[in-house]
């Protein structure tokens, strides 16, 4: 997986798993010094996807949560209406 943009939750997780495998490796100390630096650089480049995708859907959640009470629905008016007043 990239640092492209993370639109899927299937993606995400798999992603986050991916990060976590990647942790576990590195706590352990059994890798080269090459593997480590391989395996902190792929872990940037997932983390960096993993973040984007949660501020998208913070984004999104804040969008979809936020009342207007100040808006009122309107009318439809038809094109018919539209074009006479052009």
């Amino acid at each position: 997986m990239s640092e492209d943009k993370i639109q899927d939750p299937k993606q995400f997780e798999a992603s986050l798993q991916a990060l976590e495998t990647l942790v576990d490796q590195l706590e352990r100390g059994d890798l080269t010094l090459e593997e480590s630096l391989a395996a902190f650089e792929q872990g940037i480049r997932l983390s960096r996807g993993c973040q984007q995708a949660l501020e998208t859907a913070e984004q999104r959640i804040r969008i979809l949560s936020e009342a207007s009470d100040q808006a009122e629905p309107e009318p439809f008016s038809g094109t018919a209406d539209r074009a006479q007043s052009d």
